[in-house]
């Protein structure tokens, strides 16, 4: 008996998640549109990775949102035999490990299934994510800089955040630094650099899919241990820009690219 009864295709978008709705709305939701409508022919699809974020989402909104695995037993069951799983994480990391995992299991139960690289893995797509970045840039004066806010990680894909800490300087954005709430550089090894380079006020940007739980607490919230109490402490102003990467269109571009050059 075939397993392809009706030739659908899908695009399965899978990202971290995040149970905030506003940015969701305005990051997951506004790329998954774009998908949308740039493939036609193609179904649209959600999964998170995150199950804290589905349960918290589930409680909350009374909405329930697939993992990676219901939402492609959920195709197989509804007749799909080509899969295009694109991941919305930033790095290549242990998230992004678990989808591609996954994805392995069903390698021989849909026709075609392949799965697209996150924002950062090839050279060009940091130089590409560094230009979508400088349409977000303030215009900076010399003791001006701007705090990027990554996640971090213990996988060996916490390099990627020195790798794009170097195209930074070397596409021109000297004052732009990178820090991570849970890997390397930390926000004391980039108040080091600040204070070296003599910045005593500087923009934090959350370098992350959505303006979720780490940026409106641990980067911006009022509390003792959040990046901007920390800054002011050291002498450092600061003010927010709230707004995940998701909300970039040039960001949102390069995930387009990703799935295109998955179809061709």
């Amino acid at each position: 008996m075939s397993r392809v009864n009706n030739g659908k295709k899908g695009i399965l978008v899978v990202s971290f998640g995040t149970s905030y709705e506003e940015t969701r709305k305005l990051t997951i939701e506004a790329i998954e549109n774009k998908i949308k409508n740039s493939f036609q022919g193609y179904e649209i699809r959600r999964a998170f990775t995150s199950g804290i974020i589905r349960k918290k989402i589930k409680i909350n909104e009374n909405s329930y949102i697939d993992s990676t695995k219901e939402a492609l037993d959920k195709m197989k069951a509804d007749g799909f035999n080509e899969v295009i799983v694109q991941p919305l994480h930033i790095i290549p990391g242990i998230e992004y490990d678990a989808v591609k995992e996954t994805i392995y299991g069903y390698k021989n139960l849909f026709k075609k299934i392949i799965i697209g690289t996150p924002l950062l893995y090839e050279e060009k797509e940091y130089e590409e994510a560094v230009s979508a970045l400088k349409n977000q840039m303030p215009t900076m004066k010399k003791n001006k800089g701007v705090v990027l806010m990554g996640h971090g990680t213990t996988h060996y894909s916490n390099a990627c955040y020195a790798l794009l800490q170097y195209i930074l300087e070397e596409s021109g954005l000297e004052n732009v630094f990178v820090g991570t709430v849970e890997g390397y550089p930390t926000l004391d090894n980039v108040i080091r650099r600040l204070k070296k380079n003599k910045i005593d006020n500087v923009v934090l940007m959350p370098f992350m899919l959505v303006a979720g739980e780490h940026a409106n607490n641990d980067m911006s919230g009022d509390g003792e241990d959040s990046w901007k109490s920390i800054l002011k402490n050291n002498g450092i102003q600061s003010t927010v820009y709230l707004h995940g990467l998701g909300e970039n269109l040039s960001i949102q571009d390069i995930y387009i690219e990703k799935i295109r050059d998955l179809i061709l």
